[in-house]
């Protein structure tokens, strides 16, 4: 019993999604139709992409990147901006959850003996906003934006037209506010050299992400992808698949399934569907700041056809309360134990520049909205 509790709050976001996929079975009881919920595609890549990116962590490429840029400057000014603008970019590629996991300890390596407590916090909250805000800007970024691409079925220059302008909003402001938030004193830190010993691993796991690009721009089937990576990988690297995140998949499938059953409903699909008619945006704001916004993405993808407007939600929607972008919480984690007696100061200088950021945001989606 205590296993299980331990589990259920650990896992939280996953619990919630079994139970309501389970009292959603009393309403429409189990049969073939449940595989046609299920969409396959996301869970084939978001495997491809979980394997690839473990790989690269394992031979050290995100170790590499880190040292050359931060062995360039002692400013510690810099230093934080430089380390928002990696977790940016990393995001877009290796998603906002790995960007964080990656960087926020190298943060306090860099900063932890040197810099105020309070620039500390101000930075890790920094990088969070921007991982979450880095990862909307690409299909793979992050699960709801690979989810929601091919749900729709969107076009890769829908795709950009919809969030590049936010992510340039966000990139401005991540930096305007950094800018003048952090002093420009100098740090004497010492950066460790790191370096890629096995080239042919670099190379394979290289070609293994370029099949996963292929996917996402529809010049390869996900079937295929699935099965060469997942050949490749139990031929040559078997410790990889272990550390996929497999309750993350199982999220998904119970969401699928839960959103499945109550679209067969026809009186609860026609009240969601009224409810968020020409409101996407918000619902999606709002169910994200309450449930997360990764599950808040697959539950009301099955009610609207607003494609952009329900990802600009949920993405945007990834800022403000802790547990709307369940990546805000691995900085959370980090930062309370690394200081477990200042959690709850974390948690107010987090809330506040994510509301601040947030406002700036659904401002800019009004305005680009309505001009559209």
């Amino acid at each position: 019993m205590k296993k299980i509790k331990i589990f259920i709050k650990k896992e939280i976001v996953f619990s919630i999604a079994l139970l309501l996929t389970v009292i959603s079975m009393f309403f429409v009881l189990p049969s073939k139709g449940y595989v046609d919920y299920i969409d396959f595609k996301v869970l084939a890549l978001l495997f491809c992409l979980m394997s690839v990116v473990e790989g690269f962590k394992k031979i050290g490429v995100f170790d590499v990147i880190s040292c050359e840029i931060l062995a360039r400057t002692k400013n510690s000014r810099t230093i934080g901006i430089l380390l928002a603008m990696i977790c940016f970019f990393a995001a877009m590629v290796v998603t906002n959850d790995v960007a964080l996991i990656t960087f926020v300890p190298l943060t306090f390596i860099l900063l932890g003996d040197n810099d105020e407590e309070k620039d500390v916090i101000f930075i890790i909250v920094m990088e969070t906003i921007a991982a979450n805000l880095g990862s909307m800007v690409t299909p793979i970024g992050n699960p709801q934006n690979l989810y929601l691409y091919s749900y729709y079925d969107m076009e890769i220059g829908q795709f950009f037209l919809t969030v590049l302008p936010f992510g340039i909003v966000s990139l401005i402001l991540i930096t305007a506010v950094m800018w003048v938030r952090l002093k420009g004193s100098r740090l004497d830190i010492e950066v460790k050299k790191a370096g890629i010993a096995d080239k042919k691993t670099l190379i394979k796991y290289l070609l293994m992400f370029l099949l996963c690009i292929l996917v996402v721009l529809k010049f390869c089937d996900y079937r295929i992808c699935f099965g060469i990576i997942f050949l490749v990988l139990l031929i040559s690297d078997r410790e990889i698949l272990k550390k996929v995140d497999y309750i993350l998949l199982l999220t998904f499938v119970c969401f699928f399934v839960f959103v499945g059953n109550v679209g067969s409903v026809g009186k609860i699909k026609n009240f969601i569907s009224a409810m968020i008619e020409n409101r996407a945006l918000e619902v999606g704001v709002i169910l994200s700041q309450m449930i997360s916004n990764v599950p808040a993405a697959v539950m009301l993808s099955g009610f609207t056809k607003d494609a952009e407007e329900l990802m600009l939600g949920v993405d945007i929607g990834g800022l403000g309360t802790l547990v709307a972008s369940l990546a805000s919480l691995i900085s959370y984690k980090f930062y309370a134990q690394k200081y477990p007696g200042n959690a709850g100061k974390y948690i107010r200088a987090f809330t506040g520049y994510n509301v601040l950021f947030l406002a700036v945001l659904l401002l800019v989606a009004q305005i680009l909205l309505h001009v559209v």
